[in-house]
């Protein structure tokens, strides 16, 4: 993890400081100054040499070449710069999930289109002028299933029933008797009988959960992936609180006040700062780890048996089926009917169109047993439960990596070092490396945090992956929830699934549960919490490597 390090180490870096030497006095301050010139500040009121460093409110007050109004800009400057830091590993974080967004995006959106060209050249090819008559029937459906797919409010169930009753009364007003006239009251009856005498037998029965649990569950990843997006900018953009900027400013900057700007901070120090500085962020591990958890195992169900592969293209298979069934039903069906609806009026004259009428599917061309090729699904499972496992696996830990990270050996000394700075002079540092979160930071030494007061941002985005986890949930059963459109808030420009210009013009807008309001995380007891002395190893996280060589080239 290479990439934080490298930005935490070109501002800790300068010119080193030839002035290491207690015992001399009035050593010359030229290599502070060009330091505080290369940063792009005025060398105004810089002293040329060593002051009295009682004015210092920060760092350690000895002789030093720090003002109090350099300390206070270099403070400003520490604080901008971890900001700057925070949010450019967020941005690295969002592009390796928007990646994977268009991906699976790609793929499923393919799938579908395939699916409704398969559907339309067989069956023009099977049933000619009388499909190109009935096709918005077909269009619907697909378009419907698209719409549902990109988050707008359709019913699913709803959507299916639809379709069945239309294609019903279609093929009920070409394959009946021709000396029938069939009035839109008679072929409203007609099609609500879908139900009750299964014209189209076993199929839509069969098809509807399979249709049902494929769309939920790529729907419901889909926007599990925009949400997570959203709450890593959100929680990018939390600023750095006064104490924290106290503490960044102490172990960044004030060693080069200090002279001692070739030494690098303790590495438990530097630990204990950023765990101190990032402990709300690393409060969203547990409900980040049982997102990612969840949305692994939908990303498996994908390939479960029928897999969505199957699911989605078979569809033209199992409607002509279906219709085949009808037809080959006809007689029985018919009378069934005129018991249910009665016996519709006779036509003056037999209908031009009863040629139509009487040309049914072919069975041996639309009928026939759908037999994947060894390629179909392999695409799917692949890219989501291989390529996508790795990937949400490499940043299942990310808020809880993120603070041992910007302790890289590149940054900060070694553990049991005795020549870094412990953030008053070159020396071991004694203290015990704090736990993870808010609750374990009551004895942090460099970071004074009010664990009775968490921020409520951050709160807000711990509730926003519980909800989308429940979400995930309820999608590995096939099961929708209540929803209404939140895509105002958390897409379009900003959201978590831009990166840059490389916002998506037609992502699928994220839907969210309904709650009766907001229930925000319970703080702690204000008791001590001891922590738990362990350390956490930093490892590889891809999405942020891309950071890592933009920052070294600067």
């Amino acid at each position: 993890m290479d990439f934080l390090p490298a930005l935490l180490f070109f501002f800790l870096s300068a010119v080193p400081l030839s002035a290491d030497n207690a015992n001399s006095k009035a050593r010359s301050c030229l290599d502070v100054r060009q330091f505080y010139s290369g940063k792009g500040f005025t060398l105004n009121g810089v002293p040329q040499t060593e002051i009295s460093g009682e004015h210092l409110r920060i760092c350690p007050q000895g002789y030093t070449c720090c003002t109090s109004a350099m300390e206070e800009t270099l403070s400003n400057l520490s604080r901008r710069e971890f900001e700057g830091l925070v949010r450019e590993a967020g941005r690295s974080l969002q592009a390796s999930l928007n990646t994977q967004y268009r991906s699976f995006d790609t793929y499923f959106t393919d799938l579908l289109n395939r699916s409704e060209r398969s559907l339309q050249d067989s069956f023009l090819a099977t049933l000619g002028s009388l499909y190109s008559k009935n096709a918005p029937v077909f269009q619907d459906l697909y378009a419907d299933l698209r719409r549902y797919y990109r988050g707008s409010a359709v019913n699913l169930e709803e959507t299916l029933n639809d379709f069945w009753a239309r294609l019903l009364e279609r093929l009920f007003k070409v394959s009946s008797l021709p000396q029938y006239t069939l009035t839109d009251d008679y072929l409203e009856c007609v099609a609500k009988q879908t139900e009750t005498l299964r014209p189209f037998g076993d199929v839509p029965r069969d098809l509807k959960p399979k249709v049902t649990r494929a769309f939920v569950a790529a729907r419901s990843f889909v926007q599990g992936l925009t949400v997570s997006g959203e709450v890593v900018r959100k929680v990018s953009q939390v600023p750095l609180s006064p104490e924290c900027t106290r503490a960044m400013m102490k172990l960044v900057y004030c060693p080069h006040c200090r002279g001692l700007a070739s030494v690098k901070p303790c590495a438990n120090y530097c630990r204990n700062v950023m765990k101190g500085c990032l402990a709300n962020q690393a409060d969203l591990d547990t409900e980040w780890q049982n997102l990612v958890d969840t949305m692994l195992q939908v990303a498996s169900s994908f390939s479960a048996d029928p897999s969505v592969d199957v699911v989605i293209y078979s569809l033209p298979i199992r409607i002509s089926e279906a219709i085949l069934y009808m037809q080959e039903n006809t007689e029985v069906f018919t009378s069934k009917v005129f018991q249910a609806c009665g016996t519709p009026r006779v036509a003056d004259t037999q209908s031009s169109g009863s040629e139509e009428r009487k040309k049914r599917v072919n069975p041996a061309s639309t009928a026939m047993e759908y037999k994947p090729s060894p390629t179909v699904g392999v695409p799917l499972e692949m890219q989501v439960c291989v390529s996508l496992e790795l990937k949400l696996r490499e940043m299942q830990q990310y808020w809880v990596q993120l603070p041992a990270a910007l302790c890289n050996s590149k940054v900060a000394a070694g553990a049991a070092g005795d020549k870094c700075w412990n953030g008053m002079t070159k020396a071991r540092y004694l203290p015990e490396v704090m736990g993870d979160g808010l609750a374990s930071q009551i004895n942090n030494p460099e970071v004074e945090i009010d664990i009775t007061k968490p921020d409520m941002t951050i709160r807000q985005q711990i509730m926003q992956l519980k909800i989308m986890t429940n979400r995930l949930r309820n999608a590995l059963n096939g099961n929708d929830v209540d929803f209404q459109d939140a895509s105002d808030d958390i897409s379009g420009s900003g959201s978590g699934m831009c990166t840059g210009e490389s916002c998506a013009r037609s992502g699928p807008r994220v839907i969210v549960p309904k709650t009766d309001s907001t229930r925000y995380y319970n703080p702690p007891e204000n008791k001590k919490v001891k922590g738990t002395g362990t350390q956490t190893h930093p490892s590889i996280l891809l999405p942020l490597l891309s950071l890592a060589t933009l920052l070294l080239r600067r």
